[in-house]
C-alpha cells in the first residue's frame, strides 16, 4: 500500500474522529441539535467509505453500524440517551484503536465482532419499539464481565511498582542488580542507576532512586526500563561497571494486569482542597487512568500549509537565487561595493525565508484540545460530577513541537481540576454554588508568547494544608513558610515532595502530577503559575514560548572543537577546584548532593590538547539530570537556529542537532539527557 495514500488516510480519519467526538458531545447535550447530527452523520459516513477504500473491512463494518444507529436517531425512530451515546462512543473508541493499530503497524487486528454486534442488537431494540436502553446496557455489562474474567497473570518476580501504560513504548522489563560488596554500596549504586539511564530508559525501582543512592537496600535492587527483550536489557547491563551480576524478565503482561485490574493510582499524592474532601472510590481512580490512556495525544506528525504562505515561500527561493547570482558575479569581479549591497540584501531575505519557514511550522490548538471535552464528559460521568467546559483561542497556534509536548501536562492540570478540585452537585448546593462547576480552558497570543488558563470554580487550593505538608516533608523550614505569601505557597505544589504514595490516601486533592508539568513546561522555556481563591476556584496559567527553533545556548570551548549547551539545561559555571575523586570517578558536591563529571574532550574524543588542570565546570540542573561537565573554556551566549540530526547521525547519543554560526561553522548542540 502506498505509504503516502496510508499516512494521508490516517491523518484524515484523526482528524474525523476528533470532529464526531466532538459532534456527539453536542448532540448529548441538545438532542434536538440537527445541525450537530448532520455533522455526525457525514462524519461517520466517510469514515465508513475511506476504511471501505483502503481495505479496512473490519472498520468499515464498525463505522458502518454506528452510521445505521445513528441514522436511526436522525429518523426519530430511536432517543439520545447515556446508554446509547456511551454505546456511541465505545464504537468511536474502537475506531480510534484501529485507525492507531493502522499507523503502527500498517494494518488492524481488533476484533469488532463484539461492538458490532452491540450495535445491532441496541439498533433493533429501538426500531422494534424495544427498550434500546436496556440493549445497551445489557450489552456493555457483558462486556465489562468478559474482561473481568480475563486471565491476567500474577507478576513473575514479586511485587511492581505503579507504572501508567502509557509510559510504557515497548515494553517493561524488570531488572535485577546487585553491585556485589562496596565500601560505598550508595555511590556504586548512583553510578550504576546512572549508566542505566545512559543506556535505557528507566522507568521506575524498588526501591525508590533516592534509598537506592543512599545505599538502603538489601543485596539488589530492581530496575524497570522500557524495552522489548530482556535478553538485550541484559547484554547492555552485563557490559556496565560496578555490577556484580543482573537478571532480567518480561514484566509488560503483570504490569498491564495490575493497571487494569487495580485501574492505577493516581499520579503521585497532591494537596488538599479547601474543605473536608473524600478520596475517589476505586471506580473513579481506575477512570482517572483509563481516560488519560485514550486521550493521549500523539505526536503531530503532519501540518496544513496555506497556499499563500507557499506562495511567499516560492518567492523567497526566487529572490535568494537571484541575489545568489549577484553576490557570485560580485566576487568575480572583486566589486565589493556590489558584494556588500547583495549580502545586505541577503540578510533581509534569509529573515523573511526563516519567519515564513516558522510560520508554516505552527499549528493551531485545538489540535490537542480537541480531545478533551470527550475526556471531560467521560471522567465527569464517571466521577458522577455535572461539569460545563468551555474551550476560548482554540485557533492560536504554536510550534508542532511545543504542541505535542505540551498535551500530557495540560492533560493532567484538567484531571486535577475535575478529580479535586470541582465538588460533587450535592457539595456545592450545600455552599450555595449551582450544582453544575464550570472549567474553562483559554488561550491568547501576547507577542512570541502563548498564554493558556485552564480555571475551574472549585473548592480552591487550601494553603494552610500546603504549609502542613512542606514542613513535614522538608521543603521549607516552618519558619519560612509562615512568612511565606499565598502565591508562594501555591507554587510549593510543583515541588516533586508533594508526589509520594503516601500522600494519595492522607490528602488526595490538587497536586497530582504538577511536577511533571512543572519539568516539562520548564523545558520548553516557559513558565507555569497557580492562582487559587479557597471555596471559589483556582487557575493554572501556562506561558509558552510561540516556537522553539531559535534557542539560546552557552557556548564551550574544548580542545580544538566548540559545542552548545542550551541555556535552559545551566544552573551553574565554576572551576575545577571543587572536583574531588571518589571511588574512582571525578565528582563534584553541591548542596549535599553529588554531582559526577562527564569529560567532554573525552568523551567526543576532541582532537587537540584540552586542558587538564584550569578547567571549567559546567553544572546541569539536576531537573535535566545530576552532572556536571567539564570543558575548557566558556565562551559565550547566542540565540541560534538549532537544526535536528538526519539520517544516520539522527538519534547521536549526547547531541541534539547543529547550529550553524554567523562564521559558517557549524557547532553541535548537546542533549544533556543522553550525554
Amino acid at each position: 500500500m502506498n505509504d503516502e495514500y496510508l499516512d494521508a488516510f490516517i491523518r484524515e480519519s484523526e482528524e474525523a474522529i476528533t470532529e464526531l467526538n466532538n459532534s456527539l458531545l453536542d448532540l448529548e447535550s441538545d438532542p434536538e441539535d440537527t445541525e450537530a447530527m448532520d455533522r455526525i452523520f457525514r462524519t461517520a459516513h466517510t469514515l465508513k467509505g475511506n476504511f471501505g477504500a483502503m481495505g479496512f473491512e473490519d472498520a468499515a463494518n464498525l463505522a458502518h453500524a454506528i452510521e445505521d444507529l445513528l441514522d436511526a436517531i436522525r429518523q426519530g425512530e430511536m432517543s439520545v440517551t447515556p446508554e446509547i451515546m456511551d454505546l456511541v462512543f465505545a464504537g468511536v473508541d474502537e475506531i480510534e484503536t484501529i485507525v492507531g493499530q493502522i499507523e503502527a503497524e500498517g494494518e488492524a487486528h481488533a476484533e469488532t465482532d463484539d461492538i458490532v454486534a452491540e450495535l445491532r442488537a441496541a439498533l433493533e431494540a429501538g426500531g422494534a419499539g424495544g427498550d434500546a436502553d436496556e440493549a445497551a446496557t445489557s450489552a456493555a455489562a457483558g462486556e465489562t464481565t468478559d474482561e473481568t474474567n480475563s486471565d491476567t497473570g500474577p507478576s513473575p518476580n514479586g511485587d511492581l511498582p505503579d507504572i501508567e501504560p502509557e509510559r510504557v513504548t515497548e515494553g517493561v522489563v524488570r531488572a535485577t542488580v546487585d553491585i556485589g560488596e562496596s565500601d560505598m554500596a550508595g555511590v556504586d549504586s548512583m553510578l550504576a542507576i546512572e549508566a542505566i539511564e545512559g543506556a535505557c530508559t528507566l522507568i521506575d525501582s524498588i526501591p525508590d532512586r533516592d534509598r537506592i543512592e543512599d545505599g538502603d537496600y538489601e543485596g539488589a535492587f530492581d530496575v524497570f526500563v522500557d524495552a522489548a527483550d530482556p535478553a538485550t536489557v541484559q547484554a547492555t547491563l552485563d557490559d556496565i561497571g560496578k555490577v556484580e551480576r543482573v537478571s532480567t524478565s518480561d514484566v509488560t503482561a503483570a504490569v498491564e494486569a495490575a493497571a487494569s485490574a487495580a485501574g492505577g493510582e493516581a499520579d503521585g499524592g497532591a494537596v488538599v482542597e479547601s474543605g473536608e474532601t473524600d478520596a475517589a472510590d476505586e471506580d473513579a481512580e481506575d477512570a482517572l487512568d483509563v481516560v488519560e490512556e485514550q486521550s493521549a495525544v500523539q505526536e503531530i506528525k503532519s501540518v496544513r500549509v496555506d497556499v499563500g504562505q507557499l506562495d511567499d515561500l516560492h518567492g523567497l527561493v526566487e529572490q535568494l537565487v537571484t541575489s545568489r547570482i549577484k553576490l557570485r558575479r560580485a566576487v568575480e569581479d572583486r566589486n565589493i561595493d556590489t558584494a556588500g549591497d547583495s549580502l545586505n540584501e541577503l540578510d533581509k531575505i534569509t529573515a523573511s525565508l526563516q519567519n515564513t519557514v516558522m510560520d508554516m511550522r505552527l499549528i493551531p490548538l485545538k489540535n490537542v484540545v480537541g480531545k478533551f471535552p470527550r475526556m471531560v464528559r467521560d471522567l465527569s460521568r464517571e466521577l458522577d460530577k455535572d461539569v460545563d467546559f468551555e474551550i476560548v483561542g482554540e485557533d492560536i497556534e504554536l510550534d508542532r513541537t511545543i504542541l505535542t509536548e505540551i498535551s500530557d501536562p495540560l492533560m493532567h492540570i484538567i484531571r486535577n481540576s475535575l478529580d479535586h478540585g470541582i465538588e460533587p452537585p450535592a457539595e456545592r448546593e450545600a455552599v450555595g454554588k449551582d450544582p453544575t462547576g464550570s472549567l474553562e480552558l483559554r488561550a491568547s497570543r501576547e507577542r512570541d508568547h502563548v498564554i493558556i488558563e485552564v480555571e475551574d470554580d472549585g473548592a480552591g487550593l487550601d494553603v494552610d494544608a500546603i504549609r502542613r505538608k512542606a514542613a513535614e516533608k522538608g521543603v521549607r523550614s516552618s519558619e519560612e513558610l509562615e512568612t511565606m505569601p499565598d502565591s508562594a505557597i501555591y507554587d510549593l505544589i510543583f515541588h516533586p515532595g508533594f508526589s509520594t504514595a503516601d500522600e494519595v490516601s492522607e490528602t488526595s486533592g490538587r497536586g497530582v502530577g504538577m511536577d511533571v508539568v512543572h519539568d516539562t513546561v520548564s523545558q520548553l522555556d516557559g513558565t507555569v503559575d497557580v492562582d487559587s481563591t479557597p471555596g471559589h476556584g483556582t487557575t493554572v496559567t501556562l506561558r509558552l514560548p510561540v516556537t522553539m527553533a531559535i534557542v539560546k545556548v552557552l557556548f564551550v570551548e574544548v580542545g580544538d572543537e566548540e559545542y552548545g549547551v542550551p541555556l535552559k539545561n545551566v544552573d551553574e559555571i565554576t572551576r575545577t577546584g571543587e572536583v574531588t575523586t571518589l571511588d574512582g570517578r571525578e565528582v563534584v558536591r553541591h548542596n549535599e548532593e553529588i554531582y559526577p563529571v562527564i569529560d567532554l574532550g573525552a568523551t567526543f574524543e576532541v582532537p587537540g590538547e584540552t586542558k587538564n588542570g584550569d578547567s571549567m565546570l559546567v553544572r546541569v540542573r539536576s531537573s535535566e539530570r545530576q552532572v556536571a561537565l567539564r570543558c575548557d573554556a566558556v565562551k559565550s551566549q547566542e540565540e541560534v537556529v538549532v537544526k535536528p540530526l538526519e539520517g544516520i547521525l539522527s538519534g547521536t547519543q549526547g547531541l541534539s542537532g547543529t547550529a550553524v554560526l554567523g562564521d559558517g561553522n557549524i557547532v553541535h548542540i548537546l542533549d544533556v539527557v543522553t550525554l
